[in-house]
């Protein structure tokens, strides 16, 4: 069984089995809790310095979020960053542990109003209701919940230029067109509506490092 099989079945399902009914469909006024890291979810793995140091830039504006809102994020220990600077082809999606200062990365769509050519790369952000673009800034991530696309996490947008992420329902969830075989295929991943739709075999372990409470922070450096 090759590599990219074996973190399928040991990822999919598993992850979110291990994730109670009552947080899978929590009401938005329910306490925030952390999320259980799924059984099976390989440690955080150290990024190569070109890794570091793309997202290095995002990093530092994420502590100065959290450092500007003490009462924000319940959960401190963690943070995903996406770095629209990169190609859709790459793995542009980080989640940061802040104190061992380890990292995984993933794959992430844009919003098809971010990239109307598709090109494969980001061209702009957009708030505006209808425009399918991805929104830039600071999200809280919010209640996990079984929705159209599956297994997802709501995002509160805490800036002007992602306040309308709840309206919008950007969210995080998985999707077929995020895969190394779609980039085989066509080159690139797909585009979302605005939502940071990662590949479906990851993301209990996206939910699972994630959960509700932290902060997500978008943008193009």
């Amino acid at each position: 069984m090759n590599r990219r099989d074996f973190v399928r079945h040991a990822l999919t399902g598993l992850g979110l089995a291990s994730l109670p009914s009552s947080t899978l469909f929590a009401a938005p006024a329910a306490p925030i809790v952390p999320a259980p890291v799924p059984p099976g979810v390989p440690p955080l793995s150290t990024p190569g310095m070109m890794t570091r140091a793309s997202y290095a830039p995002l990093l530092e504006r994420a502590r100065a979020v959290l450092a500007a809102n003490p009462d924000k994020f319940p959960l401190r220990d963690r943070v995903a960053l996406a770095d629209f600077t990169l190609a859709s082809y790459e793995h542009r999606f980080f989640i940061v542990d802040l104190v061992s200062g380890q990292a995984s990365s993933y794959l992430v769509a844009h919003g098809k109003g971010s990239d109307p050519e598709h090109s494969g790369f980001l061209q702009s952000f957009s708030n505006e209701p209808n425009s399918l673009a991805t929104s830039e800034g600071a999200y809280q991530t919010s209640v996990l919940y079984d929705g159209t696309h599956g297994p997802s996490m709501r995002l509160v947008g805490l800036d002007p230029t992602n306040s309308n992420a709840d309206m919008r329902a950007i969210v995080v969830h998985g999707a077929d067109y995020v895969s190394e075989d779609h980039i085989a295929t066509w080159g690139k991943v797909g585009r979302s509506e605005g939502c940071f739709a990662v590949p479906p075999h990851l993301l209990p372990q996206v939910l699972g490092l994630l959960g509700p409470g932290r902060l997500l922070y978008a943008a193009k450096v």
